[in-house]
């Protein structure tokens, strides 16, 4: 089974974003296991970013990012950019323990609003090309007017997207078996 770590960049309570990590997880738990990670770390600090000084919220985030075999990413889209808590959680994860470093991955984003997230999304695939990660190519997942899509109880119960993000995960773990 592919261990998969998963980094939503939501902190908020009732976050579109983290139901939709959610979604993932539990839908697909028979396939893969999915670790929800805990990123609401310290801000990034150089003068930490050493084995002795390292917040040790930091090291148990980036010992999970290591032992993982992908890395999932979910953001919701800030002032047309990635939100500063997974910016933050990358900056950390991406220093003198690059776990993330050639690691496969699939990003995300959603919003009410019709562009989706794209803006933040797409600035999170800049950041991660730096790394760099093998993000599945053409196939990653931004859910527009996703008030719509998910129930009061945060199930996700519009058809379409739940086929459309099945197939996605379904490219992805043919993607991870060919690059692994």
């Amino acid at each position: 089974m592919i261990k998969i770590v998963m980094m939503v960049g939501s902190l908020r309570k009732g976050s579109y974003n983290m139901m939709l990590g959610k979604h993932i997880q539990k839908r697909y738990a028979d396939q893969l296991e999915i670790e929800i990670l805990d990123i609401d770390v310290p801000n990034y600090n150089g003068d930490l970013d050493n084995p002795t000084d390292t917040p040790e919220k930091v090291k148990v985030m980036n010992q999970k990012i290591h032992d993982a075999d992908a890395v999932f990413m979910i953001t919701p889209e800030y002032n047309h950019g990635l939100s500063g808590v997974l910016k933050n959680a990358i900056d950390w994860a991406s220093r003198t323990q690059p776990g993330l470093k050639n690691k496969p991955g699939l990003i995300a984003s959603c919003s009410m609003g019709q562009t989706a997230g794209a803006r933040g999304y797409l600035n999170l695939y800049t950041v991660l090309d730096t790394m760099p990660m093998w993000l599945l190519p053409g196939n990653d997942i931004l859910i527009g007017a996703v008030h719509t899509k998910f129930d009061e109880s945060g199930m996700l119960i519009d058809e379409g997207t739940v086929t459309f993000i099945d197939g996605v995960m379904n490219q992805f773990i043919e993607y991870y078996n060919q690059v692994k």
